[in-house]
């Protein structure tokens, strides 16, 4: 399919989550765990972007063409946005042309509706989103435009869900993708817990029928469509937050609108994400060595020895068995 199992992608610093909800909200106690939780939902959403690209019938690096719509300019939201522009950029060559080139990939959307230049007092962080008035005039849309006009006019490849809405993928607007240029959109309603997902896989099957991709930031059951076919839910669980990921699902998986991969295959994939870190490393020149194993040693493996370097010191949760006895 043409992806680079060696690439890897750079996530941007903490943004935050909520439909509307600005990052100043937080205190200072949260810091630390909102960095973490934005860059871990981030790296999950970029996993399964790239994944949907796949079950697509595209290569990766295709992502840069992706038309995104946002729900949710929260701190989440304009996270996932960022990672998602600087994974783009990055494919297509990591220069000025390249970041604005990117920009013009993502439709933002928050409560007040389509964010554009003339939003008043927009969030700073969001500002980079904003569509420029002329070029949301061309597509028939303008400032606050709903989230329905915004998926009707841009016929989006993704609907991404960040808005702690629950429900807000109502049947208008999964009606309103059915209109996708895309032979099989992306529904991605990532909003935990379950209350606020913005959809429910039985509701986007059921509107749109199978040809579709669904992820969840909370668990649901697969759907059962008749006829022995099954309408994957994926749920992007944070164990998946290297984006890497998406170059190792099997052809099959991705045929079947699976995004991310089994937690039965989770160490075998993470063995080879790291290996191809450690590669990445050594052809930066930033690859210092670890344990016994100093730099110059590791420029000599090949990639089949560092695959078994790496195995070699992933650490296994094996326990003794321990038996009480009475005396």
């Amino acid at each position: 399919m043409g992806t680079s199992r060696s690439e890897i992608i750079e996530l941007p610093g903490p943004e935050g989550e909520d439909f509307g909800h600005s990052s100043e909200e937080e205190d200072s106690s949260g810091e630390s765990e909102l960095v973490s939780c934005t860059q871990g939902t981030a790296g999950v959403a970029i996993a399964g972007l790239l994944g949907a690209v796949r079950a697509q019938g595209k290569p990766m690096i295709d992502f840069p063409k992706q038309k995104i719509v946002v729900a949710g300019a929260g701190s989440a939201g304009i996270g996932v946005l960022n990672a998602a522009r600087k994974t783009m950029a990055r494919m297509l060559g990591n220069n000025e042309y390249a970041f604005e080139s990117a920009r013009s990939q993502f439709w933002l959307v928050d409560a007040k509706g389509l964010i554009t230049e003339e939003r008043e007092n927009v969030d700073p962080d969001a500002l980079p989103f904003a569509r420029k008035v002329k070029e949301a005039g061309r597509q028939g849309l303008r400032e606050g435009a709903s989230l329905v006009e915004v998926v009707r006019q841009v016929k989006p490849d993704v609907l991404l869900g960040l808005s702690a809405v629950g429900g807000l993928f109502s049947k208008e607007v999964l009606e309103a993708l059915k209109c996708s240029t895309s032979t099989r959109p992306a529904i991605f309603a990532m909003s935990n817990p379950t209350k606020n997902a913005e959809c429910t896989p039985d509701e986007a099957f059921s509107i749109l029928g199978e040809n579709i991709i669904f992820a969840s930031g909370s668990p649901f059951r697969d759907v059962d469509l008749g006829n022995g076919h099954i309408g994957h839910c994926n749920q992007g669980n944070n164990m998946y937050l290297f984006p890497g990921l998406a170059a190792y699902m099997t052809e099959e998986e991705v045929h079947k609108g699976i995004i991310f991969p089994s937690t039965s295959r989770i160490r075998d994939i993470t063995k080879e994400v790291a290996a191809a870190v450690i590669k990445e490393a050594i052809e930066e020149d930033l690859a210092e060595g670890y344990r016994e194993m100093d730099a110059r040693e590791l420029r000599k493996l090949t990639q089949e020895e560092i695959v078994t370097y790496v195995k070699d010191n992933m650490w296994s949760p094996e326990y003794p068995t321990l038996v009480y006895k009475k005396d």
